[in-house]
């Protein structure tokens, strides 16, 4: 049977579109960790769970696919696609799902366009778990109508597509981010000051007063649980905005300081954070202090 999907990256997301769909057999798929001796026991085993076939190399993911779906880190986004460029066929779709400047995906898109492949600039616009295959998707892109086609064929449910031009798709989300991320890294700034103050109920007390969607206590808990879990990948994202913001030449200082804020956090290396808003604080806090006064 021809292979259907070739999928690149099998993180989180990768993973979990993988376990959602009925494709998951007709996707190979090409993670580098499968090359890391530390990681390849784990990686093989998270294959045989998805019932996916591995690719030892990705050459072997790619070979007589006519759909590509990348989904690996920032900072691997162009190299994969200009990797994958010297390995598709002509009329592939190469969807490109990473969280990249516009910029980025412009000279991802000129790689596989050069070869006659069809890229198409994807934007997942929300947390793949819980939502898993009805997380939110703006595509653009010359043959984004006809990407959208085939994405709803794997059991995607929410797409649309925004426009022709590549780039278009990634903008709204790098620029959505600013606010969505930044938050983030200011409710660390925040909570943290409050709680070496001691006055971290009384700061939530007051932002309750004028927020009532939700108490800041649980937004806080939230926020640095993903800063905890993801901040690493999500500094690589916010550099991208960082560019995206510089090319627009609207200024982009305070979205420097969200990559600062989520990187120091990301490298605490915390894999499972603790339960509650108090016990986060504490597990950063130590660490982050003997930062500071070295």
């Amino acid at each position: 049977m021809e292979q259907e999907v070739g999928l690149i990256g099998f993180g989180e997301a990768g993973s979990t579109f993988a376990r959602s769909g009925a494709w998951a057999a007709a996707a190979h798929v090409f993670d580098r960790k499968t090359d890391d001796p530390a990681t390849r026991d784990e990686m093989l085993a998270a294959y045989a769970d998805a019932e996916v076939t591995p690719a030892q190399f990705l050459k072997d993911a790619l070979n007589e696919t006519s759909l590509v779906l990348s989904l690996v880190t920032a900072d691997q986004a162009l190299a994969v696609a200009e990797a994958a460029a010297a390995l598709i066929a002509p009329g592939t779709f190469y969807c490109d799902l990473n969280s990249v400047a516009p910029q980025t995906k412009q000279a991802a898109a000129e790689a596989i366009e050069a070869v006659g492949g069809r890229y198409i600039d994807v934007a997942v616009m929300a947390p793949v778990d819980p939502a898993r295959l009805n997380v939110p998707l703006l595509l653009s892109g010359a043959g984004a109508g006809d990407a959208e086609g085939r994405l709803h064929a794997l059991g995607f449910t929410n797409i649309r597509a925004v426009g022709a031009d590549v780039g278009r798709a990634s903008s709204i989300k790098m620029i959505r981010s600013v606010i969505v991320k930044g938050i983030e890294a200011l409710t660390a700034e925040c909570v943290l000051a409050a709680a070496a103050a001691d006055v971290l109920d009384e700061v939530l007390s007051s932002l309750d007063a004028s927020e009532k969607s939700r108490a800041w206590e649980a937004r806080a808990d939230y926020n640095l649980d993903r800063m905890l879990v993801h901040g690493t990948r999500r500094a690589a994202e916010m550099e991208e905005v960082v560019r995206t913001l510089e090319a627009l030449g609207t200024g982009a200082d305070m979205t420097r300081g969200t990559v600062q804020r989520q990187r120091a956090i990301g490298a605490l290396g915390v894999r499972l954070p603790p339960e509650g808003l108090g016990d986060k604080v504490a597990r950063i806090s130590t660490p982050w202090l003997s930062v500071v006064e070295i």
